[in-house]
C-alpha cells in the first residue's frame, strides 16, 4: 500500500499482473499529480461546506450542552481572570477540573457575541470543520487528494466528532489540535525539518491545555514515525525529536509554571484537586487516576467500580460502540495490510511513515480507553477517529489504485464486507441493518472483480461501495446531530431507542436544570451587593442558577462535591463578612465518593442554622436574614 493519487488504473486487457512490491513502486512515481490537475479542491469545498451545515444546523437546540463549561465560559466574559484560570465563577472561587484552553475559545467569543448557546457552541462546530480540512490536508501529503477526501469524509460522519463538535466539552479543541499537529509531523517528515516537528510539538503542547495527559497519547507514535522514517542520520533524528519534546513541555508548561507562582491566596481554588494543586489534578484525578481507578473525589467510588469492564470488546461493547466501532475493524486491517505492502519499501517511505503515525495513534489511544479503569466516557473516543478515518481512507484509495493484484482486491473487497458485518451488528433491528449488509456484501463481490471492469463501470462500482460503507455511521451521525445533547456525559446516537450495549453513566447527577421564574428574579434581585449571589453544592447544580441569573453563584465542593473548598470555617467567614446572599438546596455529594466532607457539613450547617424557604421548588436559606 503506498501513496498514489494518479496513474494508469488496470484495465481487463493487462497480461501481467504486477506484484504488490511492483505496484508500489511504480504507483510512487506519481504521488504528486500535475500542478494543472486541480480536480479535488470542489470536492474539497463540498466536503468542507457540508460538514460545516451537519454541525452547525440546529445547532442551539441544545441549549446550554454541558451547562458546567457554558457557565466558566459565561465567568471568563465577565473577568479576565476567571478566563486565564477557568474559574466557575467570575468571583473566582474555584476552577472547572481541567485545564482552561478551551475555555479561553469560548469565552472570548461569549465576550464577543453575547453569552449565549451560539456564541459559546458555534467555535466548537468550526473547530470540527477545521479538523476535517487539516485531515484533508495531512492525508494528502503522504496519499494524495482522494485518499484526504475519503478520510475528511469518514471523520465528518464519525458519530463521535458530529457529537463532539456540536458541544462544549474540550475534546473539540484537543482533536483540533492533534491533527494540527500530526500535519506538522508529516511536513516534518518530507525534509527532516525539525522547525516542523517543533511546531507538532507546540500544537501537543496546547492539547495538554485542553485535555491534559490525554493529548500526549499520541506521542509515541509520533516519534516513531519521526524516528524511522525521517531522511537524516540517526543521531539528527533523535536531536530533532529532543528538540520537539522541549517545544512541548514549553507550550504546556509555561501555564503550570505561571500557575505555581501565583499566590494561592489571590487565585481560585484548583477544582478537581485535595490540595489546591494543579499538579495533583494533571497526575492524581486527571492523569494516571484515569488509568488505576484509583481517583480521589472521583464520581466512581474508587477502583475498578462504575466505569464498565475492561479489554479489548470494551470500544465494541457499550455506548462506545456507537460513536467509533463503525470503521474501526476497517482501519485495523487497513493499517495490517499497509505495513505488508510497504514492508520492503525504503526507511524513508512516506506511505508507511503515515501509517505508523496513524496506526501508532489509534493502538495507543484505543489500548488506553480499552484498559483504563478509571473515569472514563463515551465521547472520550472521538480521539480515535482522525486516526481511523486516516487509515480508512488511504487505505480504500491505494488498495483500489492497485487492484490489479488479487490481495490487493481481496483486501478491499474484505474491508467493504467486514465494514458492512460491523455496521449490521451495530444497527441492529434498525430496518437500515439488513439493507447495509447486503448491499455491502454485493460491493464487496464487485470489488473483488473490478480490475475486470471498464473504466466507468469501475469507478461506479467504488462510488457504490463507499456508499455503502458510510451508510451506517452517517446514519447514526444524522441521528447524533439532530438530537439534543445535554449535561456532562452526553453520548452518540439518538435520544432514545437502539444504543450499542446499552451502557451508561450516572447522568442524572450530571445534568444541569435551569431555575424557574421566580426563583431566578429572587438571584437577581440585589446581586451586585454580594460577591456571590448563592452558594449551592455541586458544580453542575451551580451552573444553572448563575446561567439563569448573570450572576456568580459559588460551587460547594466543585464539580463532585467532593473539593474541601471552601471549608465549613472559610463558608463562615464568607457568611459573617456579607458575601454571599442565598444557599440553594439541602445538599448533595456523590455517594460512595471519596474526598472532602466539607461540601456536606456546609450544607448541614446551613439547614441547622437558618430558615428555609420554597422557591420554585427549590429550598432557598437567606443567609443575610437573622440566625
Amino acid at each position: 500500500m503506498t501513496a498514489v493519487t494518479s496513474g494508469a488504473s488496470p484495465r481487463s486487457g493487462d497480461s501481467t499482473t504486477p506484484s504488490p512490491r511492483e505496484a508500489a513502486v511504480a504507483s510512487r512515481e506519481t504521488v504528486v499529480p500535475p500542478s494543472g490537475r486541480s480536480w479535488h479542491r470542489p470536492l474539497l469545498a463540498v466536503l468542507l461546506l457540508g460538514t460545516a451545515v451537519l454541525y452547525l444546523w440546529g445547532l442551539g437546540a441544545s441549549g446550554w450542552a454541558n451547562a458546567f463549561y457554558s457557565a466558566a465560559a459565561q465567568a471568563g466574559s465577565q473577568s479576565w481572570k476567571a478566563l486565564f484560570f477557568g474559574s466557575s465563577d467570575a468571583a473566582n472561587a474555584i476552577t472547572v477540573d481541567k485545564t482552561p484552553a478551551a475555555l479561553w475559545v469560548m469565552s472570548l467569543s461569549a465576550r464577543l457575541f453575547g453569552v449565549n448557546a451560539w456564541s459559546i457552541l458555534v467555535p466548537q462546530a468550526l473547530m470540527g470543520v477545521g479538523s476535517v480540512w487539516l485531515l484533508y490536508a495531512t492525508v494528502r501529503r503522504s496519499s494524495g487528494p482522494a485518499a484526504g477526501l475519503v478520510a475528511g469524509l469518514v471523520l465528518a460522519l464519525t458519530p463521535a466528532a458530529a457529537l463532539m463538535f456540536r458541544f462544549d466539552n474540550p475534546d473539540a479543541l484537543l482533536v483540533l489540535l492533534l491533527v494540527a499537529a500530526a500535519y506538522c509531523v508529516v511536513r516534518a517528515l518530507e525534509k527532516a525539518s525539525p522547525r516542523w516537528l517543533a511546531l507538532a510539538g507546540v500544537a501537543v503542547g496546547f492539547g495538554f491545555l485542553a485535555k491534559m495527559l490525554q493529548a500526549f497519547l499520541v506521542l509515541p507514535a509520533f516519534a516513531l514515525a519521526y524516528l524511522v522514517a525521517a531522511p537524516a542520520p540517526l543521531g539528527r533524528r533523535l536531536l530533532h525529536l529532543l528538540g520537539a519534546l522541549v517545544s512541548v513541555l514549553v507550550a504546556a508548561g509555561w501555564y503550570l509554571v505561571v500557575v505555581a507562582r501565583w499566590p494561592a491566596a489571590s487565585r481560585p481554588y484548583i477544582g478537581g484537586s485535595q490540595t489546591n494543586s494543579l499538579w495533583e489534578l494533571i497526575f492524581g484525578y486527571n492523569g494516571f487516576g484515569r488509568i488505576t481507578g484509583d481517583e480521589v473525589g472521583s464520581v466512581g467510588g474508587g477502583a475498578g467500580r462504575g466505569w464498565g469492564s475492561t479489554g479489548l470488546t470494551r470500544l465494541f461493547g457499550s455506548e462506545m460502540a456507537g460513536g467509533i466501532a463503525w470503521l474501526l475493524p476497517a482501519a485495523v486491517l487497513a493499517l495490517g495490510a499497509g505495513l505488508w505492502f510497504t514492508r520492503r519499501t525504503p526507511r524513508t517511505d512516506p506511505s508507511r511513515a503515515a501509517l505508523l503515525l496513524w496506526g501508532g495513534w489509534l493502538l495507543v489511544t484505543a489500548g488506553v480507553f480499552s484498559y483504563m479503569g478509571g473515569i472514563i466516557h463515551p465521547y472520550y473516543t472521538v480521539a480515535l477517529a482522525p486516526a481511523v478515518a486516516a487509515l480508512t481512507g488511504t487505505a480504500a484509495v491505494q488498495l483500489w489504485r492497485i487492484r490489479a493484484h488479487p490481495a490487493a482486491s481481496g483486501l478491499l473487497s474484505g474491508g467493504v464486507a467486514l465494514t458492512a458485518l460491523t455496521a449490521y451488528l451495530l444497527l441492529g433491528s434498525s430496518w437500515l441493518a439488513p439493507a447495509v449488509l447486503v448491499g455491502g456484501l454485493l460491493a464487496a463481490v464487485a470489488l473483488f472483480f473490478a480490475a475486470h471492469l471498464t473504466h466507468w463501470a469501475a469507478s461506479l462500482v467504488a462510488v457504490l461501495a463507499l456508499v455503502v460503507a458510510l451508510s451506517g455511521t452517517a446514519a447514526y451521525t444524522l441521528e447524533t446531530a439532530s438530537t439534543t445533547h445535554s449535561g456532562a456525559i452526553p453520548s452518540a446516537g439518538p435520544s432514545s431507542g437502539f444504543r450499542p450495549g446499552g451502557f451508561g453513566g450516572p447522568g442524572s447527577l450530571l445534568s444541569t436544570t435551569l431555575p424557574g421564574a421566580s426563583l431566578t428574579a429572587l438571584l437577581q434581585q440585589d446581586a451586585p451587593r454580594y460577591t456571590w449571589t448563592a452558594a449551592t453544592v455541586l458544580s453542575n447544580a451551580a451552573a444553572g442558577y448563575q446561567l439563569a441569573s448573570g450572576a456568580p453563584v459559588l460551587a460547594v465542593g466543585g464539580f463532585n462535591g467532593t473539593d474541601p473548598y471552601p471549608t465549613l470555617a472559610q463558608f463562615q467567614g464568607y457568611v459573617a463578612s456579607g458575601r454571599i446572599h442565598y444557599f440553594l438546596g439541602e445538599g448533595m455529594t456523590m455517594r460512595g465518593s471519596s474526598g472532602s466532607d466539607a461540601a456536606q457539613q456546609i450544607a448541614e450547617w446551613v439547614a441547622s442554622t437558618y430558615q428555609g424557604s420554597t422557591v420554585d421548588g427549590v429550598t432557598v436559606y437567606d443567609l443575610t436574614a437573622t440566625r
